[in-house]
């Protein structure tokens, strides 16, 4: 598919351009065209205006460039029905049967200019009473002069159609990256979520055959309950699933208003310092007062509930679990931090990415790795910043965000 796509792309930047260079190539042959035509017309009044013979007289042409083309001509006197040839560049005319029919063809298209294709001439006829004067330029040379005009315009333009052949192709690959980045993201994604419910329906399914063929009275309460545990899992993964599905079809839930994230920091401290004392790893805070934020209440309770839960799963044993809250000029910044073994820098981008754990250990603690994806999510939908950093000390994830002004 991605490969379609980049072909895609690639033929139709190319037929773009090929279209506006075609275009530009017959405006040119238009417009020389039609001033090779002008020439024309002028060389005729040209022919017009001079007297006698002349083939003895200046010569007759049109300026390309620096130099000068001649434009082959002659020049007809008809006195009833008789033709003379009176001068031009053509020899051997007078009397001739190729003389008589280009005046024929001439005559016949009763117009005072025109032109006769069978022998490539354009002519100009004037009434003069007693007789009427006809001029004749050769018109072969217009066309060689415009083939000659396109040539180097089409070279140039076959050059750079292989060029931008190249350009295409090399542009169409960076294009595309984020198109084959979210493709792989999104089969990643299904094939994570897949996994994470099966093993809830496999329990569910199996508790429930269990339960059709025990007795009423057999029926161990345990059974029920798994259902209702696994059942209660699914719920909260479909929940995490919708959220971050939202937020790809960038539906804003958030309702901003002016909040304090010092409550929320201190409301969710308190919150989870049991949670921490029971795992053995103590929560500190120190939280600055008075720090306001434009926000979502529960979105940022949520946010900073997703850092203090991650940071008691896979913090170090006995390890302090430490939650700051500081105020800038301009931003707030909110900083939870605990002790343990330090993420590789390379993979700390990556602990963004939906149901990845840095590695196996962190696998085995509860949850499905949604959420610091909803967290990252949260912060974008208040235009505030979230980031991770690791050292041997401890692993902290930094929210910054805008202060209410």
């Amino acid at each position: 598919m991605i490969r379609k796509l980049q072909l895609k792309f690639v033929a139709i930047c190319m037929a773009l351009v090929t279209l506006v260079m075609a275009s530009v190539l017959l405006a040119i042959y238009i417009s020389s065209e039609n001033n090779l035509e002008n020439f024309s017309h002028q060389v005729l009044r040209q022919v017009m205006q001079m007297d006698g013979d002349l083939a003895g007289g200046p010569s007759i042409g049109i300026t390309i460039g620096e130099g000068r083309v001649p434009l082959p001509y002659f020049s007809v006197e008809v006195w009833g029905d008789t033709a003379y040839v009176t001068g031009g560049t053509y020899s051997n005319l007078e009397d001739t049967e190729a003389l008589q029919t280009i005046l024929d063809q001439c005559m016949a298209q009763n117009s005072p200019e025109g032109t006769i294709d069978t022998y490539r001439l354009r002519y100009l006829r004037q009434d003069n009473g007693l007789y009427e004067k006809i001029a004749f330029v050769d018109m072969s040379m217009e066309q060689r002069v415009t083939r000659d005009m396109l040539r180097p315009y089409i070279r140039i333009a076959a050059a750079a159609l292989l060029v931008l052949l190249g350009v295409s192709i090399l542009l169409s690959r960076w294009a595309i990256r984020p198109v084959e980045r979210s493709w792989d993201q999104q089969r990643q994604f299904l094939a994570d979520a897949s996994h994470e419910l099966k093993t809830p329906l496999t329990v569910i399914l199996s508790n429930a055959e269990l339960l059709e063929a025990a007795s009423l009275e057999a029926r161990p309460a345990r059974w029920a309950d798994n259902i209702h545990s696994e059942a209660r899992q699914m719920k909260a993964l479909v929940e995490e699933m919708l959220t971050l599905a939202r937020a790809d079809n960038m539906v804003r839930t958030a309702m901003l208003t002016e909040v304090s994230l010092s409550d929320i920091a201190a409301d969710c401290a308190l919150a989870f310092e049991p949670v921490a004392f029971e795992a053995g790893k103590p929560l500190e805070y120190q939280l600055t007062e008075d720090v306001t934020v434009l926000g979502d209440r529960d979105k940022l309770r949520q946010l900073v509930s997703i850092l203090l839960d991650n940071a008691i799963k896979y913090g170090a044993d006995g390890g302090t679990i430490t939650l700051t809250l500081q105020k800038t000029d301009r931003q707030a910044k909110l900083t939870v931090a605990n002790p343990g073994k330090p993420i590789p820098a390379d993979q700390l981008p990556r602990l963004f990415e939906r149901f990845y754990r840095a590695d196996a250990s962190r696998g085995e603690q509860s949850g499905f790795g949604l959420g610091l994806p909803i967290a990252r999510t949260i912060a974008e939908e208040h235009k505030a910043a979230l980031k991770a950093e690791s050292d041997p000390v401890s692993t902290r994830f930094i929210l910054t965000v805008p202060l209410k002004k």
